[in-house]
């Protein structure tokens, strides 16, 4: 008879049986692109994650095309993976044009500084794939079981911190996509090699889950460094780098009514000197692989294994990775998220322009042709685009000689300058929802407007409409707008109504709490009245509304909200 003392081992997932016996990546996609119809296995699906596409279907006219016994209407997302957000001109152009060519008319900036296309047809993702590769840009590894996009500091300020993050963060981005051909040669056309590529660093099955990674300096913490898997603080004396402090084991995804999945905020555990950046890196990567959970994909974030393990256990076996006792964190200044909206010099003599992009959507509309001026800014300027986690754009380098045109430019197109917006309206995100993301329980981008505008009449009533109040909104509770981090998250719930969370804080060091589970869109504004008006009357010098909310905790507010007929 077997030991019934020794456990059998975990059974792995599908898709980690998948990963294995994919040849690297490749499985059956080359065929089934070119097998033609409008649609792919789910096999094919899982694997075309890792080269940047996900298979969507428009989730406005399935229901009506069901009763009508058609197809549903697939297409796919497409996503550029772009270090820090960083294109020139030119890029910038092209993916403009691919916006045309083979997509919706659109281009969406992602909360990861990223650029993605939605409406692909199947018979447009290779080519649309290719097009991004002519720009010199790649959409490998912008999704799937790898380390995605790398975020850093967007402000294009030309100083030794901002230089030597945006190289950092440049250098992490290539040393980390895996070492297999696939890509290249299903999207294109290489040469087949003929064998399996080792994969050093990633393994057979890459890793359990997506793994994100972003860079910061106390004073910019626009990338919202604590909610990634890997979080990295620069640390400066003057315009020297000293290392970096280490924190791991963030992230913002979980699932309603499942208690041992949750947010959380990285945990600092080590700092490292500036040349061990990549050693610390692929030291937690590799922890990451041996130990995270492959049987269960919601819970095989890093963040499981530190707050399974402990903090201690990671760090003992993290230096056995790194090959060398770990350094304590050295103290720093708090985070602090700056304002790049409006004109900012860069140091260099040229200055940049931060656009307000309401949830990423670079588009036109009859009154806003967005897209359109910010095409004719970067072709008559030649600008070079920094996209933000905040979904916007910043135009840099400038003449001072430009500044002028280019705002009548904006102006003529019906674009929104960020002065005339509220403090609160500048920081509102929201991720794409319906119709196009499968996991969407209710909208998000479509409703932002009415629900920035309810809320922010509420602020409104007390002059409180330009205090710095983060608002973040998604469509289901993976948290893909950072609704967990920030002042206030309103999370999917079931069709038209969302889960409220506050407590967090506006420059990303703490997570909120829910306050309330399932609130009506139409009565967001009435729910947030009470505890705004207790805001207005008691909150302490300086404090800020997530703080606010933090100290007088839960039962506090819910007292507060009760009276208004919201009861949790």
């Amino acid at each position: 008879m077997p030991d019934q003392s020794v456990p059998a081992p975990p059974k792995l997932s599908g898709v980690e049986t998948l990963k294995q016996e994919s040849r690297r990546l490749r499985g059956r996609l080359a065929e089934e692109l070119a097998e033609g119809g409008i649609q792919v296995s789910e096999d094919a699906y899982n694997l075309l994650k890792f080269h940047g596409s996900y298979e969507q279907f428009d989730r406005d006219t399935a229901t009506a095309r069901k009763q009508r016994k058609l197809e549903k209407e697939y297409q796919f997302m497409v996503r550029v993976r772009m270090p820090g957000g960083m294109l020139t001109a030119e890029q910038y152009l092209a993916l403009d044009r691919l916006a045309d060519d083979r997509a919706n008319g659109t281009l969406r900036i992602t909360t990861r500084q990223g650029i993605q296309f939605h409406g692909i047809l199947k018979g447009d993702l290779k080519p649309a794939i290719a097009a991004v590769n002519h720009t010199l840009l790649t959409t490998l590894c912008a999704c799937g079981d790898v380390v995605r996009n790398l975020m850093t500091t967007s402000a294009p300020r030309r100083d030794a911190k901002h230089e030597r993050l945006r190289a950092d963060a440049r250098m992490l981005s290539e040393a980390l996509l895996p070492r297999s051909r696939a890509y290249h040669e299903i999207f294109l056309d290489e040469e087949p090699v003929g064998v399996e590529e080792d994969e050093p660093l990633y393994g057979p099955t890459y890793l359990p889950r997506k793994f994100k990674i972003g860079l910061a300096v106390p004073e910019d913490n626009s990338a919202d460094v604590l909610t990634n898997d890997l979080g990295f603080v620069a640390v400066f004396e003057g315009d020297r780098l000293l290392g970096y402090n280490v924190a791991v084991g963030g992230g913002l995804g979980m699932t309603h009514n499942r208690p041992s999945t949750f947010p959380r905020m990285a945990s600092p555990i080590c700092f490292v000197g500036p040349d061990e950046l990549l050693a610390i890196t692929e030291a937690v990567i590799r922890l990451q692989r041996d130990h995270g959970d492959r049987g269960d994909r919601k819970r095989a974030r890093l963040k499981y294994v530190v707050a399974d393990r402990g903090l201690d256990w990671v760090a003992e076996t993290l230096a056995t990775y790194y090959g060398r006792p770990l350094a304590a964190p050295v103290p720093t200044a708090p985070l602090h998220i700056p304002e790049l909206l409006g004109w900012h010099e860069q140091g260099d003599g040229l200055w940049w322009l931060g656009v307000p992009v309401p949830s990423g959507r670079i588009g036109d509309t009859e009154t806003v042709r967005l897209r359109t001026a910010l095409r004719e800014a970067v072709r008559r300027f030649r600008i070079d685009p920094v996209m933000t986690p905040q979904q916007d754009v910043l135009l840099s380098n400038v003449r001072p000689e430009d500044r002028e045109a280019l705002d009548g430019l904006l102006a003529a197109h019906g674009v929104v300058p960020a002065s005339a917006l509220s403090t609160f309206s500048r920081f509102a995100l929201a991720c794409p929802a319906l119709p196009t993301c499968g996991l969407a329980l209710t909208e998000a981008e479509r409703v932002r407007e009415p629900i920035v505008s309810g809320i922010e009449s509420i602020l409104r009533r007390h002059g409180l409409q330009d205090e710095r109040i983060s608002l973040r909104i998604t469509g289901c509770p993976n948290g893909c707008a950072r609704s967990y981090a920030g002042d206030i998250g309103l999370v999917g719930r079931v069709p038209g109504h969302y889960a409220i969370y506050v407590g967090g804080d506006f420059d990303g060091h703490r997570l909120s709490f829910k306050l309330l589970e399932r609130v009506p869109e139409a009565r967001l504004p009435d729910a947030f009245a009470p505890v705004v008006d207790a805001f207005a009357r008691e909150r302490g010098q300086g404090e800020g509304f997530g703080d606010f909310c933090s100290r007088l905790g839960r039962d506090a507010l819910l007292t507060l909200t009760a009276a208004a007929g919201f009861t949790g």
